[in-house]
């Protein structure tokens, strides 16, 4: 015998040394073990147990109970992502500056002034009315002349500091206007206060336009579902919602808006034909589905950005110059073809109604072949252009051409 049968691995004889369970007699057999059963690649369950160590033939599968549907595992096509719009900063977000309403910087002003004018006075450097009471010191007062000291001169920079500091941070902020703070490239906040306002005067102010807005497009040249180039022009409402984002994640916000206009216009449009004509179905030419979408769209590409989208109305909507003849005829065969259609089920609905009113009124009842005759010449005489005598055969030579003789 080979090797591994003689060492005692085989599976025979792993098989014999299975341990048998107590109460069990010796001859009844080796011990049935629960299968360990996995879903195969139709889903049917196949055993993975040794087949001498089960005990049953090769060929055999084990029939098991399919398992519960949180334990079987499906294999999920990946579906294909759609492009999304860039994520924003979620750390850049608009928050409001520290700031001071302007009439304490006015206060601190008049307060450095006075401090300033106090002390000129109390040194003598201003000259003294007789008016007014003598504020000025023994030694200025008994000499005539200014007397300046160290104390004089710290007072008047401490009160020069203040008014440059009142003046620096003053800024007049209009309604509908912001002011963005930042220190060496870092947000610091937004001041949204109108009126004069106080900030610190170390921070660098942009100032951002938050009223509503609205922009008219250019003629966009675009093409739609079937290729057919169009020309369209967009009124697009919108105003700036983060001032943080609008200043400091782009360039240009108002450049961005543009330029994400022009890509979503060209992908929307290019979903639908500009003129369903004879075939029914959606078409870009009803407005409220195109601006629904558009607005849609757009509002999502400028989210991050920090701007607002409210609306975005096509204003007009044509063929290019190129192919607008072309367009312009097949539109009008397609309407000609029809009004056709129309004229000619109105035609016969009148034509049989008049037979029957002939009918009814004569009380005689006509037969298929006068029936016909009399539609057909109906038919002409409702048909026919003005001033056009239209002959209609009689019902023999009809006969005789149906049947291949000559009329």
């Amino acid at each position: 015998m080979p090797e591994r049968f003689a060492s005692g691995s085989s599976p025979l004889a792993r098989a014999s040394r299975t341990p048998r369970p107590v109460g069990r007699p010796a001859d009844s057999g080796p011990p049935t073990t629960p299968p360990t059963v996995l879903p195969g690649p139709a889903g049917t369950p196949v055993d993975l147990r040794d087949p001498l160590e089960a005990g049953e033939p090769v060929a055999r599968t084990v029939v098991a109970a399919a398992p519960e549907p949180e334990t079987v595992p499906t294999a999920t096509p990946t579906a294909a992502t759609s492009r999304r719009p860039p994520r924003a900063d979620q750390t850049l977000r608009e928050q409001n500056a520290a700031s001071l309403p302007g009439w304490i910087a006015l206060l601190g002003l008049l307060l450095g002034a006075a401090a300033v004018l106090l002390v000129l006075v109390h040194d003598g450097v201003v000259p003294h009315w007789d008016a007014l009471p003598d504020l000025r010191t023994d030694a200025a007062r008994a000499s005539g002349q200014p007397e300046v000291t160290a104390r004089s001169v710290a007072a008047v920079t401490a009160a020069g500091l203040l008014i440059v500091l009142a003046l620096a941070g003053l800024l007049a902020n209009a309604g509908g206007e912001t002011r963005v703070l930042t220190r060496w490239g870092r947000y610091r906040g937004t001041v949204r206060r109108t009126g004069l306002v106080w900030v610190n005067p170390l921070l660098r102010r942009r100032r951002v336009d938050v009223r509503l807005r609205h922009w008219r497009s250019e003629p966009a040249k675009v093409v739609d579902r079937t290729g057919t180039p169009i020309v369209v022009r967009l009124l697009i409402v919108w105003r700036v919602k983060d001032t943080a984002r609008a200043t400091l994640a782009i360039e240009d916000h108002e450049s961005y808006l543009r330029e994400q206009v022009q890509a979503v216009l060209t992908r929307t449009a290019s979903t639908l034909p500009c003129d369903s004509n004879a075939a029914p179905g959606p078409a870009l030419r009803d407005g409220q589905w195109f601006a629904d979408e558009l607005t849609r769209a757009l509002a999502a590409e400028v989210a991050p950005a920090g701007l607002e989208v409210y609306s975005a109305q096509p204003l007009a909507l044509d063929y290019a110059p190129e192919v607008a003849e072309s367009m312009r005829r097949r539109r009008l065969a397609d309407l000609d073809a029809g009004l056709r259609t129309v004229l000619v089920d109105d035609a016969v609905e009148a034509a049989a109604l008049a037979v029957r009113r002939l009918e009814r009124a004569t009380a005689h009842e006509l037969d298929v072949a006068a029936r016909s005759a009399l539609m057909e010449q109906l038919l002409v005489a409702f048909v026919a252009p003005a001033g056009v005598a239209a002959s209609v055969p009689p019902p023999a030579a009809r006969a005789g051409r149906k049947e291949g003789r000559p009329a």
